[in-house]
């Protein structure tokens, strides 16, 4: 019987390409994120869901670059939010084209539910840093992440 094959080790090209890293880091959220938080609320639901929570009957357009989606992926996801009867969306009386986005009793109940699950989730991540060391590195991925859509929009 054969042996299995061991993997090569990655290469050092790939280990100093700081886009690699970012989908390594992104890979293993998305896979810590549907062990311990939810398997079927994604993390751009989720975000929707804890925006139109702070800023209840805000429109939708508005509403997607604050949770970092284009207009037409947050259109999906506010429709499959719909969908499950997480979420309101109401046309705008001002104007029909708009869509006004509040949380149903459901949204409410599940948001709560997941949100307390997803703060667990993030002590896990940054367990072992310093609340200062978290501070500085979640500046320093905010700062990388507006730098990074600042070159995709040029």
């Amino acid at each position: 019987m054969a042996e299995p094959l061991e993997a090569p080790s990655t290469p050092a090209a790939l280990l100093a390409a700081p886009g690699y890293a970012a989908r390594r880091l992104y890979q293993a959220y998305l896979a810590a994120w549907v062990h311990t938080v939810d398997s079927t609320l994604t993390g751009p639901q989720f975000a929707v869901l804890t925006a139109v929570d702070c800023f209840p009957g805000v429109d939708q357009g508005s509403l997607a670059s604050s949770v970092a989606l284009d207009r037409s992926t947050m259109a999906d996801v506010a429709k499959r939010l719909e969908e499950r009867g997480l979420l309101l969306r109401e046309p705008d009386a001002a104007d029909g084209r708009r869509k006004l986005l509040r949380l149903s009793e459901a949204g409410k109940e599940k948001l709560a539910e997941v949100d307390a699950r997803a703060r667990r989730l993030d002590e896990q991540l940054l367990d072992g840093y310093s609340p200062l060391r978290r501070r500085v590195l979640l500046d320093e991925l905010t700062a990388l992440a507006e730098h990074w859509e600042h070159l995709a929009a040029d």
